[in-house]
């Protein structure tokens, strides 16, 4: 399935393809701060509709993943990063999809505080 995803204001858009399923809650000082709810999907299945300029970028930590969000609105659209084996990752923020009713999603809690 493809979903549309977007950040607030509109200036980033993007589909992802995938079967939305179960999504991560993690309890890490950004994650917990921002409220997302991430679906990891191989990064080639992301696809951005807007020039890559309308996004910023932020990393913390071991800097392994690359925080995406709106450079205007502030929206925390997705992240960048790898698998442990070294594959490509997109961390989608499920947040920002049209026509996703969260309340349905089963929601596994990881605990990234404590990495």
């Amino acid at each position: 399935m493809t979903y549309q995803g977007s950040c607030h204001c509109g200036k980033v858009r993007y589909q992802v393809e995938g079967e939305l399923g179960e999504v991560t809650e993690c309890n890490c000082s950004i994650c917990r701060r921002r409220g997302h709810l991430l679906w990891f999907v191989p990064r080639e299945n992301l696809h951005l509709s807007t020039p890559e300029s309308a996004l910023s970028s932020y990393s913390f930590n071991k800097h392994g993943i690359k925080h995406r969000f709106c450079s205007t609105c502030g929206s925390a659209t997705f992240g960048e990063g790898s698998d442990s084996k070294g594959h490509k990752m997109a961390a989608i923020n499920v947040r920002c999809l049209e026509d996703v009713e969260l309340s349905t999603l089963k929601i596994k809690h990881f605990d990234g505080r404590s990495l």
